[in-house]
Parts: C-alpha cells; sequence; structure tokens
C-alpha cells in the first residue's frame, strides 16, 4: 500500500478508477475494453452522486431526475443541491411491502423523453425491495425506449446476495445494450472503508472520443468542490482488487457477511411464524441488503422505544447487520407486543 502523501490527479489514482470501472460493470464490458468509460475518483457514493449530478446539470439537456419513493434520504438534497430539478417515481407498495412494479413502470412511461432516473443498483435502501432480473429488463426496455438516462447508486456490491457479480447484473444488462448511463459506487460498506471516503463515478459513452471530453469536464467540476481525492483508502482498494489472493480473502468474507444478514431474516421470520405474531411477515426475507421495512407504523415503533429499548427509524426500518441471534428473541417479543397491542 502507498504510504506517498502527494496530492493525486484531479480523476484519482489511476489505478483505482481501472479496477472500480470492471467492479462494478464486468471485466467483459464492451465499454470498460472500447474506451468508452470515463471513471473519477469521488468522496465515497455521496461525492460520486453530487458529481455526477453536477455534470449533468451544467451539461445535460433534461435537468430533472427521477428519484424512487422511498429512498435514501440525502438523495433528495444532493441532486437539488447539485442544480436538478428531483422528481419521484413509485416504488415500494406499503400494501405488500413490496415493488410497486405497476406504479413504476407508469410513472417512469409518463417521465419527459431524456430525464435521468435514479436507479438503486441493488438492496434498496431503505426498503430492502429490489425488483426480479425480469422485471430489471422490463425497465431497461422501458427506459431506452423513452431515451431515459440512467443513473445507477451502487453501495451494496456484493453486501447484498453475497456475489459482486450477482449485484451488479441491473448496471451490467444497461451497459451491454450499447447505451449510456452513469454509476456511482461506494466502498463504505463492502469493504468497511467508512471513514475512508473512498468512491467512484463511472460515466458509460457511446464512443471513446465523448468519454475524453467528459472526463475533461468532470475535472472542472471536481477542482474547485474539492480539488482531489485522499489517496489512502483508494490504495486500499487498489491493493486487494489487482491481487488475486486478497481479492478472493475479500470476496470469502463478503459472502460470509451477507450470509449472516440473511441468516439474521430467516431467524426473525422463523421466530415471528413460531410465536404465531399476527401478519405475513415473508417480506422480511425476501426483501435483501442491510435493511428491512417491518411495516410497522410510528406509533408501534415509538411504543417498542418506550416498553422495549428498541430503536429504530419512525418508518418501521430495521438494520438487519445490527440484529444477532441473541437479540432476535428480545425483537420478537417487542414486535409481537406492539402488533397485538396496537393493531
Amino acid at each position: 500500500m502507498s504510504r506517498v502523501k502527494e496530492y493525486l490527479p484531479i480523476v484519482g489514482l489511476a489505478e483505482f478508477n481501472k479496477l472500480s470501472a470492471r467492479l462494478i460493470l464486468g471485466a467483459d464490458c464492451p465499454a470498460v475494453n472500447e474506451n468508452r468509460v470515463t471513471t473519477v475518483q469521488c468522496l465515497s457514493g455521496t461525492g460520486s452522486l453530487r458529481v455526477g449530478g453536477e455534470f449533468l446539470a451544467k451539461h445535460y439537456h433534461e435537468r430533472t431526475i427521477y428519484i424512487p419513493t422511498p429512498t435514501w434520504g440525502n438523495h433528495t438534497k444532493i441532486f437539488t443541491l447539485a442544480g436538478l430539478s428531483v422528481k419521484t417515481y413509485r416504488y415500494y407498495d406499503p400494501a405488500t411491502r413490496g415493488l410497486n412494479f405497476q406504479g413504476l413502470l407508469e410513472d417512469l412511461g409518463a417521465a419527459p423523453a431524456g430525464a435521468v432516473v435514479l436507479l438503486h443498483a441493488c438492496a434498496h435502501n431503505p426498503t430492502g425491495v429490489d425488483p426480479t432480473l425480469e422485471q430489471w429488463e422490463q425497465i431497461r426496455q422501458l427506459m431506452r425506449s423513452r431515451a431515459l438516462l440512467p443513473f445507477f447508486d451502487s453501495a451494496y456490491q456484493g453486501f447484498a446476495s453475497g456475489s459482486l457479480d450477482v449485484d451488479a447484473q441491473s448496471v451490467r444488462r444497461f451497459a451491454a445494450d450499447g447505451g449510456e448511463l452513469l454509476v456511482a459506487q461506494s466502498y463504505a460498506k463492502n469493504m468497511g472503508l467508512y471513514g475512508e471516503r473512498v468512491g467512484a463515478l463511472s460515466i458509460v459513452l457511446k464512443t471513446s472520443e465523448v468519454a475524453a471530453k467528459v472526463e475533461s469536464q468532470l475535472k472542472l467540476v471536481i477542482r474547485p468542490m474539492y480539488s482531489n481525492p485522499p489517496i489512502h483508502g483508494a490504495s486500499i482498494v487498489a491493493t486487494i482488487l489487482k491481487d488475486k489472493d486478497l481479492f478472493n480473502e475479500w470476496t470469502i468474507e463478503l459472502k460470509a457477511m451477507a450470509d449472516r444478514i440473511i441468516s439474521m431474516r430467516h431467524q426473525l421470520f422463523d421466530s415471528l411464524r413460531a410465536k404465531g405474531t399476527p401478519g405475513d411477515w415473508s417480506h422480511i426475507i425476501k426483501q435483501i441488503g442491510m435493511f428491512t421495512f417491518t411495516g410497522l407504523n410510528p406509533e408501534q415503533v415509538a411504543f417498542m422505544t418506550k416498553e422495549y429499548h428498541i430503536y429504530m427509524t419512525s418508518d418501521g426500518r430495521i438494520s438487519m447487520a445490527g440484529l444477532s441471534s441473541r437479540t432476535v428473541p428480545h425483537l420478537t417479543e417487542a414486535i409481537h407486543a406492539a402488533v397485538t397491542r396496537l393493531a
């Protein structure tokens, strides 16, 4: 790992950028091999989204971005301050605690041609609800037919299913069709580099000439924003991604972490079912990633906080990563009490 503390170039560590693009788009991606991708190192996922948003606000003809309802709380602020007009499309269905796929298609179908659409690559935050591969294909076909520009937020690659390739399938499906897209990557969760603020923005374009021009314009966005990114976190990532043994060790650890979260989902579901808690709790094992939208209402959440000292956001979202076999019985007891007393 580099101990050099000199400034990086404006676009960051070149090796890190190349490896990051291959990780999310795939080593066999035509766009990567044809130099149609420009990648810049940014300040984790948030910085990648902000740089991409400002670039679009300055240079893209349609300054409206559609984000799902609900979405990560910071998305609206990031894109509004970047200079884009933020609108929403239907995503989560509280009735089924699953995807409102018909609503999603209707809203994207009604969006103006050329609009930007924010898509969660995997492990949708906060709901944990992802489209199936068949649904992703329908989304892709609709968006390409309407000339809608995909902007993927990839914060959990490898952390959702345990497979880096599986969690990148949505992005790669779009990258393979020859169209343009943006993707923001974060290494906070999947490498545990939260405090290093290491991420990347990749933009897939139609020609290598356009890619070179886009990189030039991205430099003009980054230079007055933070000048250049930090070196340490990017050096850690590059060291792991380029070394076969370290990379394999990382993928094994990633799968172990993802499998543990999946195991917690099954333990909680089985515990609620064994206790006879009213309702259908199958959404807990159908959702994926760090978070679960339990379906609990604010009153029930407040009750669990007061009576059982369990803390979660008022919309009923819980972090599955914070759950353990030891705490599942206590959470089950609290949910059961909340549901039966405050139906």
